[in-house]
C-alpha cells in the first residue's frame, strides 16, 4: 500500500470516473431526490453508509466464501443480499430518527438494493483488487477505500445538483422544461465538465 494509489482512487473516484457523472450509475434516486439539499445530503449519507459497508463485507464474502469453494458466478446475487441487509438498517434507522426525510425519499430508499452504483462498486472492487481468484497485497483496504471515495463523489454530484435545482424555483423556466427535462439537462451539462479531468494523470 502507498500513498499514491489511494489518491489515484480518490481522485479517480471523486472527479474523474464519477459514479454519477462519468459512469452514469444510480440516476434514478440522483434525478428524484435532488430537489433539496437536505433530503440530498440525507440520501447521500445513506448510499456512503451502505457502500462502505458492503464493500467490506462483500471483500470478505468473494475471498473467504465465493473463490475458495469455486462459486464465484454467486457473486452478484450474495452481493445483493448483502447490500438489502444493509439498505433494510439504514430504513429503520431513517425512519426512527427522522419521519419526515424518511418519506421524502418515498420508494427510492428501498431501492438502494438495487442500485447499480452500490452494486457497481462491489463488482468493481472484486474485479480490480483480486487477479487470478487472489486478492492482491492491501485489497481490502483498498475496497473500503473505493466504496468511501464513490460515495464521496456521489455526495458531489447530488449537492451540486441540488443546490443548482434550488436556484431553478426563484428563475423563470419555460413550462415544458421544469422538473424532469431542466433536470436532465443539467445532468448533462455537468457530465460534460465533468469530462475535463480525464487529463489527469498520476
Amino acid at each position: 500500500m502507498n500513498l499514491s494509489q489511494f489518491l489515484s482512487i480518490f481522485i479517480s473516484n471523486v472527479f474523474i470516473y464519477n459514479v454519477i457523472l462519468s459512469r452514469f450509475l444510480g440516476l434514478c434516486p440522483f434525478i428524484a431526490i435532488s430537489k433539496e439539499t437536505k433530503p440530498a445530503l440525507a440520501m447521500s449519507l445513506a448510499i456512503m453508509f451502505v457502500t462502505t459497508m458492503s464493500s467490506a463485507i462483500t471483500w470478505v464474502i468473494y475471498r473467504f466464501l465465493l473463490i475458495p469453494f469455486n462459486v464465484a458466478y454467486l457473486r452478484t446475487i450474495s452481493f445483493i443480499l448483502v447490500i438489502a441487509a444493509f439498505v433494510q438498517l439504514v430504513e429503520i434507522v431513517i425512519k426512527k430518527i427522522n419521519p419526515v426525510i424518511y418519506r421524502s425519499f418515498g420508494i427510492y430508499l428501498p431501492l438502494i438494493t438495487c442500485n447499480c452504483a452500490v452494486l457497481g462498486v462491489a463488482v468493481l472492487n472484486s474485479e480490480m483488487f483480486f487477479l487470478k481468484n487472489a486478492a492482491v497485497s492491501g485489497s481490502f483496504i483498498y475496497s473500503v477505500f473505493q466504496g468511501i471515495s464513490v460515495s464521496l463523489g456521489y455526495t458531489l454530484a447530488m449537492i451540486l445538483m441540488s443546490g443548482i435545482r434550488e436556484r431553478l424555483d426563484y428563475c423563470d423556466v419555460p413550462k415544458a422544461l421544469k422538473e424532469f427535462p431542466i433536470t436532465f439537462i443539467i445532468a448533462s451539462i455537468m457530465s460534460l465538465s465533468f469530462m475535463g479531468f480525464n487529463g489527469f494523470r498520476f
